[in-house]
């Protein structure tokens, strides 16, 4: 770790450095989610693809309650990083990691009742539960691990190590492919090969982590019981994740009522909106590298109390993302029914996602400002302000919802989409000067 405070000057190519690897790991994540449905597939049977897929998102949402570790670690170790305490940066990584392990032993206690919970909302057939019922009994036992890469991947982002977090990535996303092929065509195991071949990579990946990680432990307040348990450091931390939380929990409901909202226009639009939302899911992996870049070096800067270097942070890295978003733009006019033939070998839904084609073409620089304004916030550990704008985003949302459906039927649904992402972008960036204000105080 460095000794001092930072006063490596921001480059573009600095900004690129941390980028780079976050976008290339990302790309692994889809391969995965396309193995472990491929290789269920070959048994020839629905219910298995079906029960991985209900399984898969039903611990992906367990486990993501805890992302917040991920970006209240990434600001509070990179503000302690900006200005050299190392031994509160190792001190930080303990504490996310006692939340971790803590966490995860909460949630395999509780798994009876999350199942439960997660069937009444979610039900199927009795055949497709209980093939998703093993595949979570076994996924769960993987809670601890796969929570503590949440904080080893925040951690190591604050530290400018993103090359590291594409290392666990890929050899948790690559381990985990071969074993999907060894565990369920080679030995034939089905779910639960595809679930142990999940934990196994976890399990690697937090390890790899880890050692990733050793020089955290190499200051010796990494045990030092006193600072890791200072009453006024984890009230903070707890503050700040808490509002993460709820302002991701407000997203999450936003694209799930989409989802939702959206089924209302029959099978055929519901499929062509799936199809077209793996678009903003294609930018947000474009983006989240630059995204980070913003909230590592604003943390440092933050931690400084260095407005000047704040600001030039927040600047460069939103050219950098807005660049993206421009690119992705022109991609997506030019790619994209190239994109959803791919994607959709139904016909009437390839004619029912071109219709709907040229709001993905807009929804890159219209949403640019508030997935940027994010990394900034995350940096500076706004939480507050951050959940306040969701909220506000959120009720503009419904609202547009309630105006525009019935108007423009689906066209009112990405409409009303896309203009919660222009609230958040505006509102956030209406809080920026208490940012830059909160810096100095």
């Amino acid at each position: 770790m460095q000794s001092g405070p930072d006063a490596t000057p921001i480059t573009h190519r600095r900004i690129f450095n941390i980028a780079a690897p976050i976008v290339l790991s990302n790309a692994t994540v889809p391969i995965l989610g396309a193995v472990d449905v491929g290789v269920v597939g070959q048994m020839g049977q629905a219910a298995p693809i079906a029960a991985v897929a209900l399984g898969a998102i039903i611990i992906t949402t367990v486990f993501w309650f805890f992302g917040f570790l991920r970006m209240g670690t990434a600001g509070l170790a990179g503000q302690a990083a900006g200005l050299g305490d190392d031994a509160e940066v190792s001190a930080i990584l303990t504490r996310a990691i006692v939340i971790a392990v803590g966490g995860g032993a909460i949630l395999i206690v509780l798994q009876p009742l999350i199942f439960l919970s997660a069937f009444a909302i979610a039900p199927a057939t009795p055949e497709v539960e209980g093939m998703a019922a093993t595949y979570l009994k076994i996924r769960i036992w993987a809670a601890p691990f796969a929570i503590a890469v949440f904080a080893f991947t925040g951690w190591m982002v604050a530290m400018e190590r993103t090359m590291g977090v594409f290392w666990v990535q890929l050899v948790m996303n690559g381990l985990n492919i071969t074993l999907d092929f060894v565990f369920v065509m080679g030995f034939g195991w089905g779910v639960p090969g595809v679930a142990i071949a999940t934990v196994i990579a976890e399990i690697t990946g937090a390890g790899l982590a880890l050692y990733l990680c050793r020089d955290a432990f190499r200051n010796a307040a990494w045990r030092d019981w006193g600072q890791v348990f200072e009453r006024s450091k984890l009230i903070r931390m707890a503050v700040v994740n808490r509002d993460i939380l709820i302002r991701s929990a407000l997203l999450m409901t936003i694209f799930t009522s989409f989802v939702f909202v959206g089924a209302r226009f029959g099978t055929v639009t519901l499929a062509a909106n799936e199809v077209l939302i793996q678009f903003l899911y294609i930018t947000a992996h474009a983006m989240d590298g630059f995204a980070f870049a913003a909230e590592t070096l604003i943390a440092r800067a933050f931690g400084q109390k260095n407005v000047p270097r704040l600001r030039k942070s927040a600047v460069m890295t939103s050219q950098w993302g807005f660049g993206i978003c421009c690119l992705m733009s022109l991609f997506f006019a030019l790619a994209g029914p190239w994109l959803i033939d791919l994607m959709a070998k139904a016909p009437d839904v390839q004619l029912e996602a071109r219709r709907y084609l040229w709001w993905m073409v807009l929804a890159p620089p219209l949403g640019c400002a508030s997935w940027m304004l994010d990394g900034i916030f995350i940096g500076a550990t706004q939480g507050r302000d951050m959940r306040n704008m969701m909220a506000v985003s959120f009720v503009i949302y419904c609202v547009a919802l309630v105006i525009l459906l019935p108007i423009f039927g689906n066209h009112g649904l990405w409409i009303a989409l896309i203009i919660s992402f222009v609230a958040r972008g505006i509102s956030l960036g209406f809080r920026y000067p208490a940012l830059e204000k909160a810096a100095l105080d």
